[in-house]
């Protein structure tokens, strides 16, 4: 069969990757070139090939299922340095996607691809077709998923993103897609490569370093061995070093029209009666009438027994000031946090293959992967609340005791709202190792081709935080006379036991006073560790019987088993709620699984061909599932396909969702009663702790998808594809909605924090929810590729031009109780990581200019604009506001974003290949994002928006 335009164009992303190229890729260049032109001349058929979606081996890389394929020229191409880090610019990622970058969130360290916006647990990761153990950190406490840091670049041979449902092929996991990395099979020589970036500030380094060697040729010595080494390292780049890119980085947004009353205005504020900031040197609330002063302040109508000078708002920062409260305003973020923390990695992957006998084959591999990383944020404060699985624990009342020499009100014990900037910045420094080894043996038997092997793969983390404050210890130092506390402290902190009973912790300007043991007691290092567990075997067959009109029909059968061991111990302290502001996250499950399916491929007529696949799950936890499904592809001619699919999906709940634990973290929301009450602050969102138990009784979710394709090659060397698809997610596992929640007061408040105005109830200590099967999600869409490669006239070479645009028409939620909301184009759902939104265009476009030794590229890539609303229809309106009430940003929306890279690459000699990148070409800053958490006032998918242009040079020499 020869090839068409039509299986050349579609399974690839950018330039590359036709079916062609697939089948020749592994191959040697001359052995290459000779098979392409034999089968150019109909004497020698294409080789089967397995396509992810599917176990049976075929001649045609399309199949009725909508396919993307990333091979080593398209990650080259697009100037990426990793894996993780081109996947995320796909137009197919959404919502729900996990950046190195978030070096805060609850996965640090890691990172991971959410297909349709349906989130990490919902997208499988393959690696060379079989799973992986996935991380040991769960995204928001929640959401197990495989860490793509580990996969080493240089040994990629191609990626294939299958687009529709996959549970019938793969298990569960598969409801919004596959992601399968292949990695080089068979490699001989040896190639060394090198790069070095940076940015334009001179900073966020990054050095690449990778050797790949391979001996052993399968045809004449029965065996090939291949080694990959991997070296990786990015520097951490400072938002304090980003202070003139405009609003980047801030949270004092005054210049910007924010009011600094607002949580977004700036640490240190004082809001209203009863309610402020924590300032760097302190807000102090008068016992009697319960407005707060800064401990700078000299106002004989303070009602001061004693003043502080030295505690001048000016002593500590030169941020311009403004407050109508009073307070002493800093931009904490802009001081303390990181654009992209600190990362180091290792990686090493090994292959190889045995020729046992001409019909046999043994194979091994073995992946290993070390990680250190370091992440930077804030300094805690005194009075943040937090929760853990006991409840919510209030941390509002935080006193300067009557007694203490940094009392203003000396002789009375005074609420205290501080920003410990003498303890320091909290810092979490994370340590991952993963390991996957495989063998297996391939082969043939009486017609049948049959693949079988034995997985082992584990992932280990460990957590180290410093800088985090003890409750017990902070209070019993701030107000000796708290006996409750101090007894706490005495029993569970040996260095404050040691410690001179009566011991004041010194604030402020004083703080040079405290001794270090001080420091010891108030914020010693906490640490978690984390393990997960893969231990799997399986068996496939697959093979071809009889003739149907169009050729004949393939069947693939298979069986499999695994155990998934998953366990994440709590960081110190947060199982009793006594770590200040740190939220609890911890689990244990394990269980079994046994897996059998089956698939066939009818080519009933020339050109139509119909499959169907069936696969039988049983979970120990969980119980049974059938997932099925079907496929239709027509092509009546070589210049026209129409494809589409149905299947069904599930997903069994994790460990973190139905096991032994919690979770207490943190969102950001309104607080609708008291704003409507008239306080002010309460109207625009605000993080609170959100508490979350595991639920034994969730059941699994269930999935229905369709995707109808279009593929049309209208001139020669052009092609395009149009891809419509649904899917239809019930008994979504979630946790209950936060503002939901709120509404129904499923909350707990504190009374004490409650301001002057009739009917306060107090501020929101924490929302307490459970993880529960809600009604349905349903996502739909359009997927548009073309392309179209014109030749220059003369020896001006090639230009292509090539475009993915991803449109998502829909993102609707139903909750139990029938309400519904679309996240499609606005920036909910807030509850998940980030809070990044819901884009409903993403794009990638790329021209590259190919000619001799040359090859340069132009790549953009696009999302689309952000209603800045929860979701559609809000109520509740815009999510934020400028300070005259106007909607923020302006028309609520954030603004589209763009980025432009160049990629150049120059082969001077048939050994040697030099590149050079410029990520954010133009230079384009990020637009204000003033609701995401996941960054301070831009939207962490607008990462490089916030970096500025970055440059990279490297080399590459083959022996």
């Amino acid at each position: 069969m020869t090839e068409t335009l039509i299986s050349r164009s579609v399974r690839r992303l950018f330039t590359g990757g036709g079916a062609a190229g697939l089948v020749l890729l592994a191959l040697p260049p001359a052995q290459a070139q000779a098979q392409s032109q034999e089968q150019g001349q109909g004497q020698r058929p294409i080789a089967r090939v397995e396509i992810t979606g599917s176990n049976i081996r075929r001649a045609e890389a399309e199949t009725a299922s909508s396919v993307i394929t990333v091979n080593r020229a398209d990650i080259e191409r697009s100037g990426k340095s990793s894996v993780s880090e081109l996947l995320q610019t796909l137009a197919v990622d959404n919502q729900g996607s996990v950046p190195t970058s978030f070096g805060n969130g609850f996965a640090a360290g890691a990172s991971g691809i959410s297909l349709r916006g349906l989130g990490t647990a919902s997208t499988l990761v393959l690696l060379n077709g079989r799973r992986m153990a996935p991380y040991g950190l769960a995204d928001d406490g929640q959401k197990v998923f495989s860490d793509l840091n580990v996969i080493p670049t240089d040994a990629v041979d191609r990626i294939e993103i299958l687009k529709d449902g996959a549970s019938a092929i793969y298990g569960s996991d598969a409801i919004a897609g596959v992601v399968n990395i292949i990695l080089r099979r068979n490699f001989t020589g040896t190639t060394v490569r090198g790069s070095l970036g940076i940015s334009e500030e001179w900073d966020g380094e990054k050095q690449n370093f990778a050797i790949t060697h391979g001996f052993g040729d399968p045809d004449k010595d029965r065996y090939n061995m291949l080694l990959n080494f991997e070296f990786k390292r990015s520097n951490d780049i400072w938002l304090r070093d980003r202070a003139s890119r405009d609003h980047i980085g801030r949270i004092d947004l005054r210049r910007w029209g924010y009011s600094a009353l607002q949580n977004l205005g700036g640490t240190g504020a004082i809001t209203t009666n009863n309610a402020a900031g924590n300032a760097i040197n302190g807000n102090v609330r008068n016992p009697t009438t319960l407005d707060y002063y800064n401990r700078g302040n000299l106002d004989p109508a303070t009602g001061f027994t004693r003043f502080f000078p030295g505690a001048a708002c000016s002593n500590f920062t030169n941020h311009p000031q403004g407050d109508p409260g009073g307070g002493c305003l800093i931009d904490s973020t802009l001081v303390y946090n990181q654009i992209q923390p600190q990362q180091e990695n290792y990686s090493l992957f090994g292959r190889g293959t045995y020729r046992i006998t001409p019909a046999i084959e043994g194979y091994g591999e073995v992946n290993l992967y070390s990680s250190k990383s370091a992440s930077s944020t804030t300094p805690s404060t005194v009075s943040a609340s937090v929760g853990y699985p006991g409840g919510p624990v209030s941390n509002a009342a935080s006193l300067l005791g009557a007694a203490h020499p940094d009392n203003p009100y000396f002789g009375t014990a005074a609420r205290l709202r501080y920003l410990a900037g003498d303890v320091g910045p909290r810092v979490s420094n994370i340590d991952s190792f993963f390991a996957r080894l495989l063998a297996g043996v391939k082969g043939e038997f009486i017609g049948w081709d049959y693949d079988t092997s034995l997985l082992f793969s584990r992932s280990t983390v460990t957590n180290e935080r410093y800088g985090q404050l003890q409750r017990d210890v902070t209070f019993a130092l701030l107000n000796p006379a708290d006996t409750v506390n101090v007894a706490s402290a005495l029993a569970t902190s040996p260095a404050y036991a040691a410690l001179p009973p009566g011991t004041f912790w010194r604030i402020g300007e004083n703080a040079g006073l405290n001794d270090p043991g001080v420091y010891a007691a108030l914020s010693p290092m906490i640490r978690n560790s984390a393990e997960t567990k893969i231990i799997q075997g399986d068996f496939k067959a697959s093979r071809e019987f009889g003739q149907l009109a169009g050729g004949p029909i393939g069947v693939a059968v298979g069986t499999e088993w695994r155990r998934e061991e998953t366990e994440l111990d709590p960081s110190t302290g947060t199982e009793r709620g006594n770590v200040i502001g740190l939220g609890y996250s911890a689990y244990r499950g394990a269980r079994n699984v046994f897996a059998l399916y089956g698939e066939a491929l009818a080519p009933v007529l020339p050109g139509v061909e119909v499959t169907g696949a069936l696969r039988f799950d049983d979970f120990t936890d969980v119980g049974r599932s059938w997932t099925p499904k079907a496929g239709i592809k027509w092509t009546p001619s070589r210049q026209f396909a129409l494809r589409g699919t149905f299947a069904k999906g599930f997903r069994a709940p994790s460990a973190a969702e139905n096991g032994v634990g919690g979770l207490a973290a943190f969102a950001t929301a309104e607080d609708p009663l008291r704003c409507a009450l008239g306080v002010t602050a309460a109207c625009d969102p605000a993080n609170i702790a959100v508490i979350t138990s595991p639920n034994p009784a969730l059941s699994p979710e269930r999935s229905r998808s369709y995707n109808i394709g279009v593929i049309w090659d209208p001139l020669p060397r052009t092609s395009i594809s149009v891809d419509f698809w649904k899917i239809k997610r019930k008994n979504e596992i979630n946790q209950e909605l936060t503002d939901v929640a709120i509404a129904n007061g499923n909350v707990a408040r504190d009374p004490s924090t409650a301001t002057g105005i009739p009917g306060d109830p107090g501020a929101i200590t924490a929302v307490l929810a459970n993880y529960v099967n809600s009604a349905q999600t349903e996502v739909r869409g359009i997927d548009l590729d073309a392309r179209h490669t014109l030749r220059l006239p003369g020896d001006w070479g090639n230009l292509l031009l090539d475009g993915k645009l991803t449109y998502l028409d829909k993102w609707l939620r139903t909750e139990q109780d029938g309400s519904s909301r679309d996240f499609a184009g606005t920036h909910g759902n807030c509850d998940v990581t980030n809070c990044v939104g819901t884009p409903d265009y993403r794009a990638n476009l790329r021209a590259t200019w190919d000619r001799a030794d040359w090859r340069v590229s132009l790549n953009a890539n696009y999302r689309g604009p952000l209603d800045n609303v929860l979701f559609k229809g809000d109520p509740d309106g815009c999510a934020s506001h400028y300070a005259n009430g106007d909607d923020a940003p302006r028309n609520c929306e954030l603004a589209s974003f763009t980025t432009f890279d160049l990629v150049v690459r120059w082969k001077p000699q048939p050994q040697w290949e030099v590149f050079g990148t410029v990520e954010n070409l133009f230079d384009k800053t990020a637009p204000l994002d003033p609701l995401t958490y996941g960054a301070q006032a831009y939207n962490p998918l607008d990462y490089l928006g916030a970096v500025g242009r970055t440059f990279s040079l490297g080399a590459r020499y083959t022996f």
